[in-house]
């Protein structure tokens, strides 16, 4: 059995997202499941895929006026650079010990801040799939920052990335 599995509470009745999340989930367990020789093609197979996944939520972010500058996006860079110095470093332990790390976060993101995305994408009317917002009077007038509540302002974004750095 793989550390995380899809299952209805990782669904957020956003169709492409979920679709994107289960692919997520997929390649995580076939990491998790590979032997030594195919471990590297299989992390980098999940890297590849992450990479597209977090491009594709950043730019839904971007057209809704979700900031490229807020919590979750920062969240993505820094969970990338991190998968992709595994990649790069090619340590199988290493690689190993992130996938089981990336099964306890992925969980906690995709329940909080993409969430919260997918609400926000619903509200303003987001058809992910053409880009087409049918509600622009529900999209905030100015991006929001942050992450969009009055708890977390800008100075947390910093902080995230000078711990990353």
């Amino acid at each position: 059995m793989a550390a995380l599995e899809w299952s209805d509470a990782l669904a957020l009745d956003l169709p492409l997202m979920d679709d994107t999340h289960r692919e997520f989930v997929d390649l995580l367990a076939a990491v998790e499941h590979a032997g030594d020789v195919a471990l590297p093609a299989a992390w980098q197979a999940l890297v590849d895929h992450t990479d597209d996944h977090f491009g594709q939520e950043d730019r839904w972010m971007r057209a809704t006026r979700f900031s490229s500058t807020n919590c979750h996006s920062t969240q993505h860079q820094v969970v990338l650079s991190v998968m992709r110095e595994g990649a790069a470093r090619g340590d199988l332990a290493v690689i190993r010990q992130m996938a089981r790390e990336l099964a306890v976060w992925f969980p906690q993101h995709a329940q909080t801040m993409d969430a919260a995305l997918a609400l926000h994408l619903r509200r303003a009317g987001f058809d992910p799939a053409t880009g087409i917002v049918h509600a622009p009077d529900a999209l905030p007038r100015e991006a929001i920052h942050g992450c969009g509540g009055a708890s977390c302002g800008d100075h947390e974004v910093d902080e995230a990335a000078s711990v990353a750095g």
